[in-house]
């Protein structure tokens, strides 16, 4: 083969790398933003849509008795939201029950404080759209739809919310996550969960469960009354809900013994 022939030869073979060196860059970028970048901001987008959906319907609900409207309107709005979105992000839009999912193995330790910040931001944003299009007197009396500890008993209150977020998200794991009991009806059956909550524990707690919804509208009303409260209960419920679903619940898979 000649030299001329040759130096072709080489040329033809980078001509022909290249596409596929463009390919893979492109395969790899694609890959980051599906497993990573997509997903945090569906729970950014879901987590605005659930707060602004909750926050308005507890301002709208300000000098009617009952717990019907916020009830219905959180679990409809939960429901929907993880129909649309649960295949890109599993569907958490709450920080509590991102750490069970983590814990119970149903998500990567790189996206969880990813999860968590996306979750913040979006109920900070949530809130403010709330606030921007309500009545400002409707508003005002209903401190932005923040959470409100109707007792005064606070130990009761973070019992309350340990016992409705343990109930919350043994129904995330055990109909989402583990592989003996997933279930296609596990949206609505979390919605409707979170329904029957609201109707419990509503004029106790408030029914919150979720720290990213008191959050929300704890920074746009700049109300903390008691906002602890709604970190310690969530969190302290999800933990509990992590023990009985790794040690008792679980399948083989998700059980850390006697697999």
């Amino acid at each position: 083969m000649s030299e001329a022939e040759t130096k072709t030869e080489v040329f033809t073979i980078t001509e022909m790398r290249e596409p596929a060196l463009e390919k893979d860059n492109t395969d790899k970028k694609t890959r980051i933003f599906e497993q990573y970048v997509q997903p945090c901001l569906v729970e950014l987008l879901g987590t605005m849509l659930f707060v602004f959906v909750g926050c308005s319907s507890v301002i709208g609900n300000v000098g009617t008795t009952g717990a019907i409207q916020p009830a219905v309107a959180h679990g409809l709005a939960l429901a929907v939201l993880i129909m649309m979105f649960g295949q890109i992000s599993g569907g958490h839009f709450n920080p509590a029950v991102s750490l069970c999912a983590y814990l119970c193995g149903g998500m990567e330790l790189l996206l969880l404080v990813p999860y968590i910040l996306a979750q913040m931001l979006g109920g900070m944003v949530g809130a403010s759209f709330a606030k921007a299009v309500l009545p400002p007197g409707l508003y005002a009396n209903s401190a932005g739809g923040a959470l409100v500890v109707l007792s005064n008993d606070l130990v009761t209150v973070t019992l309350a919310e340990i016992i409705m977020t343990m109930f919350l998200t043994l129904v995330v794991c055990m109909g989402a996550i583990n592989s003996q009991t997933q279930t296609p009806m596990a949206p609505f059956c979390i919605g409707l969960t979170v329904t029957a909550n609201i109707f419990a524990g509503g004029m106790v707690s408030g029914a919150c469960m979720n720290p990213a919804r008191a959050f929300g509208p704890a920074v746009v009303a700049n109300y903390w009354n008691h906002h602890w409260i709604y970190w310690v209960g969530p969190i302290g419920g999800a933990l509990l809900t992590v023990t009985f679903v790794r040690f008792v619940l679980g399948d083989r898979k998700t059980r850390i013994w006697l697999k």
